[in-house]
């Protein structure tokens, strides 16, 4: 009887340590995983409705609206929600999307200060083949699914907000925070786009994970007769005997393997008036001549030079933060509180 006892209190020993005390364990640990979890979305909620960051000089801007041709005084943060909606998909992650934040909010601040007159009595307007592309809160919510609209937009004001005040500076200066879609694996100088002078800090940089986005590659196909066409608009002159071997022909490329001048027959051209001619998505192109057609195989997505939004969102992947982006793409920078 003793011993059935003693195997019976044994047994009960057992079954607690087996499934009782993980139990409670595990209640505890999921309890306290609530907690933080809740803790953490809070932080986020008050960040996203928190009051505006006090400027000191930059509070409002003036935003010239091409359409309408109206010019209107808005707070820059409150601006900033719009050009950062406008510029990068909002699935992208929170840290490329801060990034983005900044980034704008730098290119902005660069505009007003060293742009004076482009836009008359404007500090900036809301066309991306100018300045950089703006949406106005309704209408981007109108673009987005009833599903996704609300988490959508208090992401792209989380990403705004939770930079506030903060620019991208060179020498205490803010930069020319150049972005663009798709760099196709690495990015372009300055001076190779815009033959300037080259910016210390919008150097040539190499980035992995961007050929797993959509805008990465893309082809233009076109009928000789055609190109010979478009070609003529721009340049009269211009003769090709599609007979000769070598009749067009990729002369040299710049450092960054980008396409920088390009022999039509008896016409050299640009790459950059070649991509401007064609409708290319950037002047990292291959050309192949198959029986009547042309075909252009493009690498990347715009001018290449700065930040590329892919490639951010490809290191915020990877775990990189959003200064860790910003000091990838734009080199022996700092980010700076104004």
């Amino acid at each position: 009887m003793k011993t059935f006892i003693k195997y019976l209190i044994y047994f009960f020993i057992f079954i607690l340590i087996i499934f009782i005390l993980p139990a409670i364990c595990t209640k505890k640990r999921n309890s306290k995983d609530f907690k933080q979890e809740k803790v953490i979305k809070q932080d986020e909620e008050n960040i996203v409705n928190e009051s505006k960051y006090d400027y000191s000089k930059y509070g409002k801007i003036k935003l010239l609206h091409k359409k309408s041709g109206q010019i209107e005084e808005i707070p820059i943060d409150e601006y900033l929600y719009g050009v950062v909606s406008a510029e990068m998909p909002a699935n992208y992650e929170i840290e490329a999307l801060k990034a983005q934040a900044v980034a704008a909010r730098t290119y902005t601040i660069y505009q007003i200060s060293n742009n004076k007159g482009k836009h008359r009595d404007a500090d900036i307007c809301d066309e991306s083949i100018c300045c950089q592309a703006w949406i106005s809160k309704e209408e981007r919510m109108q673009k987005w699914s009833e599903e996704e609209k609300e988490a959508n937009w208090k992401k792209v004001v989380l990403a705004v907000n939770s930079t506030a005040g903060q620019i991208i500076t060179y020498n205490n200066k803010p930069i020319n925070a150049f972005f663009h879609s798709n760099s196709g694996g690495i990015t372009e100088t300055v001076a190779n786009v815009w033959n300037g002078s080259d910016l210390p800090y919008l150097k040539s940089v190499e980035t992995s994970g961007e050929e797993e986005y959509s805008q990465y590659s893309s082809e233009v196909k076109i009928f000789k007769t055609d190109l010979i066409d478009k070609i003529k608009k721009e340049y009269p002159d211009v003769k090709i005997n599609f007979d000769e071997e070598e009749c067009i022909k990729i002369l040299d490329y710049t450092e960054s393997g980008r396409v920088k001048t390009v022999k039509f027959g008896n016409t050299e051209i640009a790459g950059t008036k070649v991509r401007s001619i064609m409708g290319l998505k950037s002047t990292n192109f291959s050309i192949k001549i198959n029986g009547e057609d042309i075909i252009f195989s493009v690498k990347g997505y715009g001018h290449g030079v700065g930040m590329s939004q892919t490639g951010a969102d490809s290191m915020a992947k990877q775990g990189k933060s959003y200064q860790d982006i910003i000091k990838h793409f734009y080199t022996s920078v700092e980010i700076t509180t104004i």
